[in-house]
């Protein structure tokens, strides 16, 4: 998480937009909502868009996040206190799968970050196969502080990104989980969240308090390695 760390910091210093791009299964999502948490928590505005969003829905969920709660979102005053609220303090405003977004919301989204004295910091997620779409709006061309793509965790990167994930992985050395990686997760942090759950009912129902490397090794014994979640 370290890439995504030094990205977003200068993003949101220079209070651009960073484009976070890769594989299902990396943890992008995990990585950046992570960062931003434990780096900028009052700035950290993230945003749950639906299907199909439109301007208002962005709006809608703008306000939600920023704690407005008053008027209508879709009212121009409420408009009006999303841009006022964004002024007040840097935010960092987070999109997941924004590839899906329309071309109007990219459009107020351009609004809001020229309106703004000293702009704003987006984070728009993706996946590879949505870095085109991305890449299409020409708005992200001039106002991006970088296009960052994630790669597999490497073996130095799986105790801490793993230690972060939950905190039942902070009781296990880190050679074993480094060991749990090769031979399991392989650097994917969605395949790690499926690890956990497993190890997780196994602790429910052993009555166990912290897993010890012959339960993990049952644990991923059982599960189908050859399946991707």
């Amino acid at each position: 998480m370290t890439d995504v760390d030094g990205a977003l910091a200068d993003a949101h210093q220079q209070r651009r937009f960073l484009c976070v791009l890769g594989d299902a299964g990396l943890g992008k999502t995990f990585a950046v909502h992570y960062t931003a948490h434990t780096r900028f928590p009052r700035a950290h505005a993230p945003l749950r868009l639906g299907a199909r969003p439109g301007p208002a829905d962005l709006r809608a969920h703008l306000d939600h996040a920023l704690g407005l709660h008053g008027t209508a979102p879709a009212e121009p005053a409420a408009a009006a206190l999303i841009r006022r609220a964004l002024a007040a303090a840097p935010r960092i405003v987070v999109i997941d799968e924004a590839d899906r977004m329309p071309e109007a919301c990219f459009e107020y989204l351009r609004f809001l970050h020229d309106d703004l004295p000293d702009g704003l910091c987006a984070v728009l997620i993706a996946g590879q196969r949505g870095e085109k779409a991305l890449r299409a709006q020409q708005m992200l061309l001039t106002r991006t502080a970088t296009w960052l793509t994630l790669q597999p965790l490497t073996r130095g990167q799986v105790p801490r990104a793993v230690a972060a994930l939950h905190p039942l992985w902070q009781t296990v050395a880190p050679d074993q989980l480094c060991f749990l990686d090769g031979y399991f997760a392989h650097g994917s942090l969605r395949r790690w969240a499926l690890l956990t759950h497993y190890v997780q009912r196994t602790l429910t129902a052993t009555g166990t308090a912290r897993p010890d490397p012959g339960m993990l090794r049952q644990v991923v014994a059982r599960i189908d390695t050859s399946r991707r979640p």
